[in-house]
């Protein structure tokens, strides 16, 4: 249960409405999901987090887009946010992911849980060779 409640309207304020349509805009879609309706709460806040999402997300880089979104989707699963697990899932698969390919996520996903997990257990000190500041 959210804590708080979806705007009723949201589009009325001209300022959501110019996000909402940018989101639109941005990827070639009408649907708005619910994320950016409950953020249009606080326009300042929606300006906000989709100008940075739009930023690292939709920009094009030296990632391609389905592995932004399964970064994206390994952080939510750490993160345990099930809201973003489901939602950049969706959106890997949407840029082509497999079944194959989300076998293969889950399988690192889980086994740098498990190493993750040991090595804070252990407090294993780090090798000088993997400290960027010893690299020639």
């Amino acid at each position: 249960m959210s804590t708080i409640s979806r705007p009723q309207n949201p589009e009325s304020n001209p300022r959501v409405k110019a996000v909402f349509d940018d989101i639109r805009a941005t990827r070639g879609s009408d649907f708005i999901n619910n994320l950016w309706h409950y953020l249009a709460f606080d326009a300042s806040l929606l300006e906000t987090i989709w100008h940075d999402v739009k930023a690292v997300m939709a920009k094009p880089s030296h990632l391609d887009p389905m592995t932004k979104e399964l970064i994206y989707a390994a952080v939510s699963i750490a993160n345990s946010c099930d809201y973003c697990i489901h939602t950049h899932t969706a959106a890997a698969r949407g840029k082509g992911m497999t079944d194959e390919q989300y076998a293969e996520f889950l399988s690192i996903v889980s086994l740098a849980g498990r190493t993750n997990h040991l090595l804070n257990g252990m407090n294993i000190p780090i090798d000088p060779e993997f400290n960027h500041e010893n690299e020639s």
